[in-house]
């Protein structure tokens, strides 16, 4: 199992790079600011914290003011891929088999079975998958190899952890639910990036897939709601391409202060919800928004003038 070690000062300039297109992208100031002095810290800092996640002191590195949960996950995973999803994301190279591909135990052709057959596109996603067991039902994936992603994904080398996992799955399966933006908030804010972009309004990134020309095509936009920090941008996977879908799939990245994932918005195309904007896998939470907002009745009447 090949896990990456890079430097402080190789994870601070992804942190002071995410921080640097945030700003271009006219990203919230705040969010901006913790990436850059993130980057400081980790710069100064002399023990390695890439260390510190092989050893298993997430907690510790948690702890350090500056860092926290969010951009501890975000550290680990580094050291897991060698990458940083984020950082990706921010320009435009986010084709979800190159991520999952470095996943031991996956390669390229499960790593593209994943993405066509489970729609997923994180590795917090591929995760869930392994424990509620959708990822048993993709041919290719068996107990030995799921167990294998299991234990990757959960950062632990050694065989007294890899123990502790083994028994602590059934557990785990039954884990809390994690908090997510609202239906609404994640409608709205597609509807606010589709709206921008037909103006013309948003920042263009240069997106380094299926872009030969490296032209400035793929408007990304940024915004807090509910508390969380969202990113919006056209999906630019080779799927979306295959079907002439790059102006209608929405990706949206969310995260906090502890957890960050995504989902993509597209225009349904039949059932009930034909013509509307409907979040993959939430098609029934979106229904029912629907439902409720077409059977919301003014509080007042509009006003009639009598003189005419």
């Amino acid at each position: 199992m090949i896990f990456y070690t890079p430097s402080n000062q190789e994870i601070a300039h992804i942190f002071e790079r995410i921080g640097e297109l945030l700003a271009e992208q006219n990203a919230n100031p705040h969010r901006i600011r913790a990436y850059r002095r993130a980057a400081q810290i980790l710069g100064e800092r002399k023990e390695p914290v890439a260390e510190m996640v092989l050893d298993g002191h997430t907690k510790t590195l948690e702890a350090i003011p500056g860092i926290g949960k969010s951009l501890t996950r975000q550290i680990e995973e580094i050291v897991r891929t060698g990458k940083s999803s984020l950082l990706m994301r921010l320009q435009g190279d986010i084709e979800p088999e190159n991520l999952f591909a470095q996943v031991p135990g996956i390669g390229e052709k499960l790593a593209h079975k994943i993405v066509q057959q489970l729609h997923i596109h994180s590795l917090e996603d591929l995760e869930l998958a392994a424990h509620d067991g959708r990822l048993g039902i993709i041919e290719g994936f068996g107990k030995g190899r799921i167990d294998l992603i299991k234990i990757y994904l959960a950062g632990l080398l050694n065989p007294s952890a890899r123990k502790w996992l083994l028994k602590a799955i059934p557990k785990l399966e039954k884990g809390p639910a994690v908090e997510s933006p609202s239906v609404a908030a994640i409608l709205e804010m597609d509807d606010e990036y589709l709206e921008n972009a037909a103006k013309g309004a948003l920042e263009m990134i240069t997106p380094k897939r299926f872009n030969p020309y490296k032209e400035a095509w793929l408007p990304i936009y940024h915004a807090q709601k509910e508390g969380w920090n969202l990113t919006a941008l056209f999906s630019n996977t080779a799927r979306a391409h295959e079907l002439e879908k790059t102006d209608d799939w929405v990706i949206i990245f969310f995260d906090n202060m502890q957890y960050h994932d995504q989902v993509t918005v597209v225009t349904e195309t039949s059932g009930p919800l034909k013509g509307k904007r409907v979040i993959r896998g939430l098609e029934a939470k979106c229904s029912a928004f629907y439902e409720l907002k077409a059977s919301e009745i003014p509080l007042r009447m509009p006003s009639i003038n009598p003189l005419t």
